[in-house]
């Protein structure tokens, strides 16, 4: 199985493409299928979120695309910018993921807060579209340059196990 664990900042071609919705995108461990039908281990560093057009590589070096799945989304307009504030401080004060847009703001489908922002005066519209919401005040992170790396790349994002072993904290030492 293919092991992806480096980011690469461009890359001359692309071998396959890994669709993925957003809340398979900010898994730390994943096993998915490329477009191509080939299953691959993605391990990234916790907190890591992989956005649409991220490149990704394993020791094979063949390079993989990230893109961002359709999924159910929102899009939550406004009659003017204060009304559209509003919809996004009570949307943050409920920690809701949010994509921000020109005039517009994006959710995951959820009938509650449609509910609240039609109460606010928003106009609240299903689409289904990627979800690629705002990375929060804590997100983003750094990378380390690994030895190992191929030319160009970021270095890997997580530690590349050998094997997986789970530490229980009843076990020996």
């Amino acid at each position: 199985m293919l092991t992806l664990h480096t980011k690469l900042p461009f890359a001359e071609r692309i071998d396959a493409r890994l669709v993925l919705p957003y809340d398979l995108r900010e898994k730390c461990r994943l096993r998915a299928t490329l477009d191509n039908g080939e299953t691959v281990g993605v391990f990234t560093v916790r907190g890591t979120v992989l956005r649409d057009g991220d490149l990704l590589t394993g020791a094979d070096r063949r390079v993989i695309q990230v893109v961002a799945a359709p999924e159910a989304t929102y899009r939550v307009t406004c009659g003017d910018a204060h009304a559209l504030l509003r919809c996004a401080y009570h949307l943050g004060n409920r920690h809701t993921q949010v994509q921000l847009g020109d005039g517009f703001l994006r959710i995951r489908a959820d009938a509650v807060l449609k509910d609240m922002l039609a109460g606010l005066g928003a106009t609240v519209e299903e689409e289904r579209t990627p979800f690629e919401p705002e990375a929060g005040a804590y997100g983003g992170g750094h990378h380390h340059h690994g030895e190992h790396a191929p030319a160009g790349a970021l270095g890997p994002l997580a530690p590349i196990p050998l094997r997986q072993k789970i530490h229980r904290p009843g076990d020996p030492a």
